[in-house]
């Protein structure tokens, strides 16, 4: 029998997965500051999270690795960190210890859990994951851009339980509107390769600011924009746009 398998939206690109009796916390960000905010409410505090199995991250801008917030919050220096190189730099210098580094197609493996990293493309050196335990996968694709080479996915790894998604198509004012995030349609696009059993999208409420809205970045808030894709794109595919704090269990 396959183990339980449900998400948590923290806020943002941070997710509490539970596979089984583990519990992953994906892309940490619990802090804001000027021109980063999570634009929608944080679900809970690094304090109440409980005990973590593994920390996974896709790269290391501040809202994806926030690791002050976690050692601030008390998080265990023993947990498991997996991320590229990048991310795993930082996390030893903020005196995390069960370091496991992994790029593209190279897997880590802790007790039951398996991670392997997958292609990403972004502004930084990014990862996508999937993650894996107890006969259950998911998908996570942090805040990539979508990229030919996720398509090999399914043919790695079988079909996914559950995949989470950006879709905010983050634009960069200052670089003629450089695009470092997949949008609604192309996330459509890729869940239609994919073919979850659910798909639940992310990255979709951050703003920078009053300011930063109109000089830094410019980005989709609506999530529905992606429900709609999918509808046209892989109809037999479910959705569930999930506020933070709401748990999901992924049939």
């Amino acid at each position: 029998m396959s183990a339980t398998l449900a998400t948590t939206r923290i806020a943002h690109a941070c997710q509490l997965i539970e596979l089984g009796d583990l519990r992953i916390l994906t892309d940490p960000w619990f802090t804001q500051t000027a021109n980063y905010h999570q634009g929608e409410p944080l679900a809970a505090p690094v304090s109440s999270l409980g005990r973590l199995d593994a920390v996974v991250i896709s790269h290391e801008h501040y809202d994806h690795c926030d690791l002050d917030a976690l050692v601030a919050g008390g998080v265990d220096l023993d947990t498991p960190v997996i991320g590229p190189g990048t991310v795993t730099a930082i996390a030893k210098d903020k005196g995390f210890r069960n370091l496991h580094t992994i790029e593209a197609w190279e897997s880590a493996r802790i007790g039951d859990l398996t991670v392997t990293a997958t292609p990403g493309k972004h502004g930084v050196h990014e990862v996508t994951f999937v993650i894996q335990a107890g006969g259950r996968s998911v998908f996570f694709g942090g805040d990539s851009l979508r990229i030919p080479e996720l398509d090999r996915i399914p043919e790695r790894f079988g079909p996914l339980d559950l995949t989470i998604l950006p879709t905010n198509g983050l634009c960069l004012r200052p670089a003629d509107l450089r695009q470092v995030v997949m949008d609604a349609e192309q996330a459509a696009e890729l869940t239609a390769v994919l073919r979850p059993t659910l798909a639940v999208p992310h990255h979709y409420a951050f703003h920078s600011g009053r300011l930063g809205d109109r000089m830094i970045t410019r980005g989709d808030q609506d999530p529905r924009h992606y429900a709609d894709a999918v509808m046209r794109l892989a109809p037999d595919v479910e959705v569930r746009i999930v506020l933070p704090g709401v748990r999901v269990v992924v049939p």
